[in-house]
């Protein structure tokens, strides 16, 4: 049996730590900013130990913050947490666990960060040990500002006094903007833009938003489908 300290040189575990402490960070933000939307501080730690997935998160209390009903805001952040169920069937195909109580436990950890770190690794146990560093990691300290930043948006108030009323928008936009690395994503940006500036003069608050995760979710299996067919080659 190897001793823990081997762990060290691990790239999967050093990658997954990296970036837990990196993601993790952004809890602080998401904390005060729910807070300063209306959610009390029970409200934003339990979003937080529960729903744990940043995008749906912020996506939530940036409708809730424009005015939108809950209901609203936890169908945007449904739609958004689609991609999740994806993830899921690539880490139970990656890292087979044996279990229910282990695949619930693996579903809880499965974001956008614990599955890349998996996927970028060679070999299944080095994947097994980013995959955990990575999710657990990020899920520890993502609770723990969280709760740091709650406590910060309690103390600050009224969000609009500071000029802080925008700031859940701008900070899922922030999370949004280093994704749109390609044509497809920025079409299908473009696209919900429009789709929302169209509605939102029509329809109730948070609405547009939920009809734009819809669209963004359909104009992407189009493109998807209507993608070149790479030829086989022969050996």
């Amino acid at each position: 049996m190897q001793p823990i300290g081997h762990l060290r040189h691990s790239p999967g575990v050093r990658a997954g730590a990296t970036l837990a402490l990196a993601v993790g960070s952004y809890g602080i933000s998401f904390g005060a900013l729910s807070v300063a939307s209306g959610l009390s501080p029970l409200q934003t730690c339990l979003l937080s130990l529960l729903l744990f997935t940043g995008g749906s998160q912020f996506a939530l209390i940036g409708v809730i913050a424009g005015g939108g009903t809950p209901a609203a805001g936890f169908g945007a952040a449904s739609l958004l947490g689609i991609r999740n169920a994806v993830y899921g069937m690539q880490i139970n195909a990656l890292l087979r666990p044996a279990t229910w109580p282990a695949r619930l436990g693996l579903a809880q950890l499965t974001i956008d960060e614990s599955t890349a770190v998996a996927l970028g690794q060679r070999d299944r146990t080095e994947q097994r040990r980013g995959f955990l560093t990575a999710g657990i990691g990020i899920y520890l300290f993502w609770n723990a500002t969280t709760a740091a930043g709650a406590l910060l948006g309690e103390a600050i108030g009224d969000p609009r006094a500071w000029g802080l009323d925008g700031a859940a928008v701008a900070a899922f936009l922030a999370l949004l903007w280093p994704r749109l690395t390609g044509a497809e994503p920025w079409s299908v940006a473009v696209v919900c833009a429009l789709v929302t500036a169209a509605l939102v003069p029509h329809l109730p608050q948070g609405l547009p938003i939920v009809i734009a995760a819809l669209v963004a979710i359909t104009v992407s299996l189009i493109m998807r489908r209507r993608r070149p067919v790479p030829p086989e080659t022969e050996n």
